[in-house]
């Protein structure tokens, strides 16, 4: 058993390894050459997956199912990745074609009545199967790649990685049903085949982040139209990706003010249509003009790039941060008022905790409101906000102050707190 494992590693590997140069060589060869060889091995794996069973320990598996169909989704997916959509499509709707065009010439094949060969009505029905879940498999793997994009889009791996095993176990429960029922397959085959292929899935991920890593550049390509449902994935990714660049701050790479008014303005609805509290924090660094006044504007700009990434890592993926002013930060989150009131305590400690030249000491003030039954639009979320941070500047700055703790009065005790 541990034999049949090994070997089955190393065929993952060869077929990867083989594929990916095909791949790589598309642009002195021609992408059909890929096309092809793709092609070959999807019949390859389904003839093997209807026939040939290896032990494992954990249950029976077949080459062909764990091996050449897990590789060949992330082949598509490579494909879908480094070209488009259009060019993805064309292996998808050529199997899918290919196989009905077989499939109909072997009925009219059949009427001259001749004798079947053994197990080719098993063979037809699984080349059926296999043919419309690769369809299948492929748009999903696709549009599940997309789906997670913008939350692990710095995460190739783990993106590419959670797509192919839920893809994988999708297509290990179809695909068995028709083999249990069509050629008897026992169940085991099912829990087997379903381990096998999340190793696949690990393995082949791996692969796939390697070879982009090291041997594919990353630069955009512009869109092109197409005429069918692979039109709404042609560089869909590739697109927001400018749009999102075109909409951030030039120096700190956050989002900026005008990004800020949609985005928020978006959250703040979306919440109150799920009955749920949205926060926002404007964090502001305390006497930045005089830090630009004694060390310079380049210094200023180093501290500010400073706590655009302490916001980036100190919020998770769930808030949004954004540049709104000079050196007034927005953090839009969905958490509730207490929940808010420590995230931004940790932001304000974070900030401490910077180490910028000169020695300096940089403190932040933060105004912190939350939607309720006499705030639900942005625009009061953030005239509550604004003006915690300036009661919190007029009680002496390096505090929080949120709506709960705002005295109506704190405002008029430092008239100056506006003005830096």
């Amino acid at each position: 058993m541990l034999i049949n494992g090994l070997l089955l590693l190393g065929e993952a590997a060869v077929y990867f390894g083989l594929m990916a140069l095909l791949f790589r060589l598309r642009n002195r060869f021609g992408i059909a050459l890929f096309m092809c060889v793709l092609g070959v091995m999807h019949f390859l794996e389904t003839y093997l997956a209807s026939v040939f069973y290896v032990a494992l320990p954990f249950g029976v598996v077949s080459p062909g199912s764990t091996v050449l169909f897990s590789g060949k989704l992330i082949m598509l997916l490579l494909l879908y990745i480094k070209e488009d959509a259009r060019i993805a499509r064309q292996p998808i709707y050529g199997l899918l074609l290919g196989n009905a065009l077989m499939i109909a010439l072997g009925l009219l094949l059949r009427l001259h009545g001749l004798v079947d060969l053994p197990g080719g009505d098993e063979m037809g029905w699984l080349m059926v199967a296999g043919a419309t879940l690769l369809y299948v498999d492929a748009i999903a793997l696709i549009l599940l790649y997309e789906r997670l994009g913008r939350r692990l889009r710095k995460h190739m791996f783990a993106r590419v990685a959670i797509v192919a095993c839920l893809v994988l176990s999708f297509d290990q429960l179809a695909f068995f049903m028709v083999l249990h029922f069509v050629a008897g397959a026992p169940f085991s085959a099912l829990i087997g085949g379903w381990v096998a292929k999340m190793i696949a899935a690990g393995v082949y991920s791996a692969a796939l982040v390697l070879y982009l890593r090291h041997f594919e550049n990353t630069a955009t390509q512009w869109p092109r139209g197409l005429a069918d449902v692979f039109e709404v994935l042609t560089y869909r990714e590739k697109y927001e990706a400018l749009v999102e660049h075109a909409s951030r701050d030039g120096l700190t790479g956050l989002m900026h003010r005008g990004r800020f008014e949609e985005l928020a303005r978006q959250a703040v609805e979306a919440g109150a249509k799920k009955r749920r509290q949205m926060s926002l924090l404007i964090v502001d660094v305390d006497h930045f003009k005089s830090i630009n006044d004694r060390f310079g504007h380049a210094e200023g700009d180093r501290i500010l790039k400073s706590i655009a990434a302490m916001l980036r890592t100190t919020a998770d993926a769930e808030n949004q941060v954004f540049r709104i002013g000079g050196e007034e930060f927005a953090v839009v989150s969905p958490l509730p008022y207490v929940m808010a009131r420590l995230l931004g305590e940790q932001i304000r400690q974070a900030a401490l905790a910077l180490k910028p030249r000169w020695g300096l000491e940089v403190t932040v003030s933060i105004g912190l409101a939350s939607t309720s039954s006499s705030i639900t639009t942005l625009a009061e979320l953030f005239s509550a906000a604004d003006a915690c941070l300036y009661a919190a500047k007029a009680a002496g700055r390096n505090r929080l102050v949120g709506q709960h703790e705002r005295r109506p009065d704190a405002e008029a005790a430092d008239p100056e707190a506006r003005a830096s």
